[in-house]
């Protein structure tokens, strides 16, 4: 709504009750409150209003009996609330006529108007500031004031009249002025949505920004231009101005004067040019970010902020670069994610700039920064670089020192590092790519590129030298333009001249490195599948072929025109079904043919030929010409007719129809000419006789359907292409016939194919859209090579997740149906879709989708990639290729499935997808051990020879990035992992724990990083064997394995169930994974016996049973270690300490009451006197009144295991350890089950746990100890007190009511081993070597304080 005109404290102030409605058992009254234009409705109770009359009887005298008065009983009746609500309304207005200039404090905060009126927003802005201002000019923090607060400060400024109307000293509007004369830090934070329960728009609210006189910074977000007022106000001292989501051009922020003088120039420039007016600069203005609005080009406006050094237009819609080169002193721009095309001579507009973000953009080549000689950060991620040539335009940039090209479609480009790298030549060393260090093997491998390319360029000049001495004749030259098979329309400029066509066409043939040594070891086995397989993905040498490539589309052009001679109606699709395809026969068009110069004409005249003959007629040259190709995107089609039917096929957008193209080959082109002599088409039609060609899969998968053609055809391809392709084509289809997607995104799409609680927990986020094949390398058809060979999984369908995909139709099939596969925050979906039922449905239906659809979602956690050891052989191969490029092996619990990515860049995609998301899963997830036929884990050696480096796979399965310190870590940290490594004897380990205590050496590291780690350069530093206890299941105690990083706290855990049969390559086992920056606190037990780690949720706290104060002690040392190291970064911020004062302090932390807070806000809790004294009090109220008060003080704490024997068995094996507390005092010693991992309560606990955290099991007193045995007769280091059983003051007396059943009352305290009659016994097993000497020696000593003699300890065999 606009703002009205006149000022509010003149507008009506008007009241009424509009309704009420029952909350519980009282009624609450909807107020409906009208000031001017505004209106916003309060509830309130009626208690609400007594109080609220109470408040104003004694401020404001008024008549206490003017509030209707209370009612106990039939209070919420109809007619009582209807004839309440009147009175209440006649209350309210009666009040206000009242006070018709100044309205109370307790009334406009009763009525809401401090959030909603003017006065009232004023008023409560200058209390605030009253008592806050001070200490917040002080702080020099960031202020922030919504639109609505400045529109009140400046329509109180409009008014004559004083700046205190009500008499309060503290809601001066002077306060505010103040304020704002002195504030620095601004952010004006918009809305689009009413305030509240108001109708007041704050963008139709106008501001003035006059009153700041200071202002060094301001940020204005989510509002109209319109209502900015004063702007240019702030040039004197502004350094730093932010805009976003307000803007639609940079003219009407910097220069608003601009829409009242059509002529206007900056002060200080001398023009000849008449002007209306001189426009001030900014002067002080350095930092400009216009981020996030709808900006389409640079203006003119930038004249007038010529002192701006740095400058954001990120997430606008500008296509051009320009006016930027009156911008002198800029040194980092940022134009990432716009729509940004060319960078043709835009070196001449950015001058010196030192850092240029163009990511997120549609740059498809680089020759525009060839001359940007003073860039040193470069970033280029996210756009449409598709050829490594294109670095050669800033390979020679002599300060460039960071690049990125992520997400580009180069990166998918086998060893990408190295062969950009190699661009920078020298200067490889110095640049940073992709934010990760050049390392040694790159330089080695970009070495040895180097030379190749200068070999190969000498090889060149002698050749060219070769031909200058030699007479081309014009036989050759006719031989070799038959050779070529190109004709004169479709030479580009480089192809014009003859003798240069020549020469391209016969070193292509002789380019061919030999292969030296043995053939890969995978070439053999993949290679029945590449070749079975050739239908089902597209190869990445066809993505080059695009509308940029002229010489391409020359070719496409040619073919098009001369099918459209040859036949006028659309040729129906062809391609045979899988199940159907022959791949031997030279008559099946799959390009395994010699031809020579005879056979030419023969070639020609076939109609499905894609070579073009010189001769072409001059009809087929006039259409040419008319025949311009919009658009080339290649895809995966599946095309549903008679049956089935997949294969790689190219989409050319025309000016008037559609073309679909296919290559017959099965082995991937290498060439331009080879790919020609290869493309057939299979569909031209009309724009007119499309029916729809709409999204069946958002981002993923258009489809095809033609008029009176029952063929449906669908396509896949990356979701940029689909939709260009699809805002290409639908504007010419009929717009009758064109649908409309009912999910316009992947996150909608799939939403529909899952329960509720199941999208609530993916958080609504879903990833990929890949199409896929499973392999089953069981089928009979495959290769038996690969069928037999144990290095590649059998992919048995599993019984139970995977059960329900129903992967293959049958077992002899090798390959499923295409699937679809998805991620979200936690789950990997696999969408299978029934292409056949979805063609035969109408694509207006609204669910057909999902009624030929079925989602099976598995959950991350259980789901890894096959940690098998790679091929370790260098050799380049067709099936190596195809492998390294399509192939992804999963491990979904205990099963193995080979998946096969149809597009080359989903692999790339899902692995770091697949990463990401599995990294930041806060959950118990799986992890595999490779073991050995003699049953040792297998582990990665250390790197190769540098040599060899560079002929690397490049689509291996992503691990974090890691430096030379990490990857060759020190002997004496090695030395002390060892060392660590050493698990306790009465710990039970499965086979995968029993494996990792067994590493020695380098093993331990290299299996953390390969098998554990989750992010870059993280490093080893402790090991730690313990029995832990989760929060969720506190009565599961089991072994763990706990890893110490620099990043986290890994829990590898013990899970005999989990462990696959003697036949596995793989042990499975779980891992818990706590980030150091989730971690809040720490719990140290008593006497350092364990301690709990807390994060963030009941799912991460975790009580570590270490049992030994020497093993708690060094882990809590190591790791107040590593979060020291975490803290030890240079502060953003200047710092007066000098650099050994600022990074030599030793201090990590301060203690507070038992807690240890840590420089990293780390919480280290220890333990109190009270936890003492609910020990002390057990024992006390166990004993006598008569018992002396020092015979209660704790002597020792242990935990310990009280060792049971299983009746009638008597090996060591058939022992029971049940865990056990030690308490021993002056006189008494005690056994007692404790909860280790409930208390203390954490924070959002709503309840008690259900047990004590201390519940006393058995007692017995020291005098009453006759002898203590020691040996291995019961278990190894054991300990047997052998008691006495004389009568004596029964300690357990509080414990139960057992003593008085007519049986032994004692008889579960006597159980024990071969004890004598008359004695008990107590096998104790203390994990501690010095908690054992300790209990001894201090058993000892008490028992001869009491008895006067030694105490007699016995060895046993």
């Amino acid at each position: 709504m606009d703002a009205p005109h006149l000022p509010e404290h003149s507008a009506e102030k008007r009241v009424r009750i509009v309704g009420s409605e029952l909350v519980e058992n009282y009624t609450v009254y909807i107020i409906e409150v009208n000031v001017g234009d505004h209106r916003w409705t309060v509830k309130h109770r009626y208690s609400d209003f007594h109080d609220l009359h109470e408040k104003l009887t004694v401020e404001k005298k008024i008549d206490k009996h003017l509030l209707p008065p209370k009612k106990i009983i039939g209070k919420n009746s109809k007619s009582l609330v209807e004839k309440r609500q009147k009175e209440l309304e006649v209350y309210l207005q009666t009040l206000l006529s009242r006070f018709p200039a100044s309205t109370p404090k307790v009334l406009s905060n009763f009525l809401l108007f401090h959030l909603y009126e003017i006065n009232g927003i004023a008023a409560a802005l200058a209390e605030e500031l009253f008592h806050k201002g001070e200490q917040l000019l002080a702080a020099g923090e960031v202020f922030l004031l919504r639109p609505l607060q400045l529109y009140a400060v400046s329509q109180q400024l409009k008014l004559a009249k004083p700046t205190c109307t009500n008499g309060d000293a503290r809601a001066d509007l002077g306060h505010i002025l103040d304020f704002t004369c002195r504030l620095k830090y601004l952010k004006i934070p918009g809305m689009k949505a009413m305030v509240g329960t108001s109708n007041i728009e704050e963008q139709s609210l106008p501001f003035d920004l006059s009153i700041f006189k200071s202002l060094l910074q301001i940020e204005i977000s989510d509002c109209d231009v319109g209502q900015i007022k004063d702007l240019p106000s702030l040039k004197p001292t502004l350094a730093t101005l932010s805009i976003h989501l307000s803007a639609s051009s940079m003219k009407e922020i910097l220069v608003p004067e601009a829409s009242e003088f059509a002529q206007w120039e900056p002060e200080g420039v001398d023009t000849d040019c008449p002007v209306t007016a001189i426009i001030p600069t900014w002067k002080m203005l350095t930092t400009l970010d216009m981020s996030r609005n709808f900006i389409r080009c640079i203006d003119d406006s930038v004249k007038l902020i010529p002192a701006v050094e740095f400058l954001d237009l990120s997430y606008n819609e500008l296509s051009l670069v320009e006016n930027l080169q009156h911008l002198y002193n800029l040194v980092h721009l940022d134009l990432s994610f716009n729509k940004l095309t060319v960078l043709e001579g835009v070196h001449t507009k950015l001058g010196n700039i030192k850092t240029l973000n163009l990511s997120g953009n549609q740059l498809e080549t680089l020759s525009g920064l060839s001359k940007h000689y003073s860039l040193v950060n470069l970033d280029l991620s996210s756009n449409r670089l598709t050829q490594l040539d294109e670095i050669k335009h800033i390979g020679t940039l002599p300060c460039l020192e960071k690049l990125s090209l992520a997400d580009n479609p180069m990166c998918i480009i086998p060893d990408y590092r190295t062969k950009v790298l190699a661009q920078f030549c020298d200067r490889a060393s110095e640049v940073c790519l992709d934010g990760t260090t050049t390392t040694e093997k790159e330089l080695d491998t970009v070495e040895v590129l180097k030379a190749i390319q200068k070999a190969k360029e000498a090889k060149d000049r002698m050749a060219n030298n070769e031909k200058k001495k030699d007479f081309i004749s014009l036989s050759e030259i006719t031989t070799c333009k038959e050779k070529a098979f190109i004709t004169k329309e479709i030479l580009t400029p480089v192809d014009s001249t003859r003798t240069q066509r020549c020469y391209d066409v016969y070193s292509s043939t002789c380019d061919v490195i030999p292969q030296v040594g043995c053939p890969c070891c995978c070439e053999e086995e993949w290679k029945p599948w590449t070749a079975s397989l050739s239908n089902l993905f597209l190869p990445p040498s066809l993505l080059s072929y695009t509308t940029i490539n002229q010489e391409f589309t020359n070719q496409l052009f040619a073919q098009i025109s001369l099918s459209n001679k040859e036949e006028s109606t659309p040729k129906p699709c062809k391609t045979p079904s899988l199940e159907g395809t022959d791949q031997g026969s030279p008559q099946s068009g799959d390009g395994y043919f010699e031809m020579t110069l005879d056979d030419t004409n023969e070639i020609m005249g076939c109609s499905s030929s894609s070579t073009i003959q010189e001769k072409v007629t001059d009809d087929v040259k006039k259409e040419s010409t008319i025949v311009n190709v919009k658009l080339v995107v290649w895809s995966l089609c599946i095309s549903v007719g008679e049956g089935l039917s997949q294969r790689p096929s190219c989409l050319v957008a025309t000016d008037c129809s559609l073309v679909v193209f296919h290559t017959r080959s099965e082995e991937p082109v290498s060439n331009l000419e080879e790919l020609t002599e290869n493309l057939e088409i299979d569909l031209i039609v009309p724009y007119t006789n499309i029916e729809t060609f709409q999204f069946d899969i958002p981002e993923v998968c258009v489809s095809l359907n033609v008029k009176s053609n029952s063929t449906r055809w669908f396509f896949f391809s990356d979701a940029q292409s689909l939709k260009e392709m699809h805002s290409c084509i639908v504007p010419y289809v009929d717009q009758a016939n064109e649908q409309v997607l009912n999910s316009p995104n992947t996150q909608l799409f799939i939403r529909q194919f899952l329960n509720s609680w199941d999208f609530e927990e993916s958080a609504g986020s879903v990833k990929g859209g890949y199409l896929i094949h499973f392999l089953n390398l069981d089928s009979s058809t495959s290769d038996k090579n690969v069928a037999n060979n144990p290095q590649f999984p059998k992919n048995s369908v599993p019984s139970d997740v995977l059960s329900q995909i129903s992967l293959f139709e049958s077992d002899q099939d090798q390959t499923s149906n295409p699937m679809i596969l998805f991620l979200t925050s936690r789950y990997l979906c696999i969408l299978k879709v029934d292409f056949v039922a979805l063609a035969s449905r109408d694509p207006a239906e609204a669910r057909r989708m999902q009624s030929c659809s079925k989602v099976t979602h598995i959950p991350l956690s259980f789901t890894l990639l096959d940690p098998k050891q790679c091929c370790s052989c260098r050799a380049v191969s067709n099936s190596r290729l195809f492998y390294d490029e399509h192939v992804i092996e999963l491990m979904v619990g205990h099963e193995c499935l080979t998946v096969v990515f149809a597009l080359p860049q989903d692999k790339f995609m899902f692995l770091r997808e697949f990463t990401q998301l599995r990294s930041s899963l806060r959950e118990i997830k799986t992890i595999a051990l490779q073991r050995t036929k003699k049953g040792h884990l297998k582990v990665h050696s250390c790197p190769m020879n540098k040599a060899f480096t560079g002929l690397e796979r490049h689509h291996e399965v992503p691990r974090p990035h890691l430096t030379l310190s990490l990857l060759y870590p020190a002997k004496s940290l090695i030395q002390q992992l060892m060392e660590d490594n050493q698990c306790p004897s009465h710990l039970s380990l499965s086979s995968s724990l029993l494996l990792i205590s067994s590493l020695k050496g380098d093993q331990l590291v290299h299996f953390f990083h390969n098998n554990v780690a989750e992010m870059e350069n993280e490093e080893l530093k402790y090991i730690l064997w313990t029995s832990v206890l989760f929060y969720r299941s506190p009565d599961v105690e089991t072994t763990a394995c706990v890893l110490l990083s620099t990043k986290a706290i890994y829990f590898i855990l013990d899970d005999t169930a989990s462990s696959l049969t003697n036949q596995s390559n793989f042990l499975i086992s779980f891992c818990f994974t706590l980030k150091l920056k989730d971690l809040q606190s720490i719990n140290v037990g008593l006497f350092d016996q364990y301690f709990r780690v807390m994060g963030p949720s009941a799912d991460h706290i975790i009580s570590c049973l270490t049992r030994d104060s020497y093993s708690t002690h060094r882990f809590l040392q190591q790791l107040m270690m590593v979060l020291t190291l975490l803290e030890k970064v240079p502060s953003p911020e200047p710092s007066e300490l000098d650099f050994y004062s600022q990074f030599g302090n030793k201090s990590t932390g301060k203690m507070v009451n038992y807690e240890l807070v840590h420089s990293s806000k780390v919480k280290f809790i220890y333990p109190s006197e009270e936890e003492i004294g609910d020990l002390t009090f057990i024992v006390a109220e166990r004993k006598t009144p008569q018992v002396p008060s020092h015979s209660f003080n704790i002597l020792l704490y242990v935990l310990v295991f009280q060792v049971h024997i299983v009746p009638g068995q008597t090996a060591q094996n058939q022992t029971v350890l049940q865990p056990k507390t030690l308490i021993l005092t002056s006189t008494d010693v005690f056994l007692l089950d404790e909860d280790h991992i409930s208390y203390p309560l954490p924070e959002f606990a709503k309840e008690p746990p259900q047990r004590d955290k201390y519940r006393l099991t058995d007692a017995w007193r020291i005098r009453d100890l006759d002898r203590v045995l020691m040996g291995y007769q019961t278990y190894p280091q054991a300990l047997t007190l052998v008691f006495d059983d004389v009568p004596g003051p029964d300690l357990l007396c509080h414990l139960t009511m057992d003593h008085f059943a007519d049986g032994d009352g004692k008889g579960d305290r006597t159980q024990g081993f071969g004890g004598a009659e008359g004695e008990v016994q107590w096998c104790i097993f203390v994990p501690g070597a010095d908690s054992r000497e300790r209990l001894i020696s201090l058993l000892a000593r008490q028992w001869e304080t009491l008895c006067s003699r030694e105490l007699p300890v016995e060895l046993t065999g």
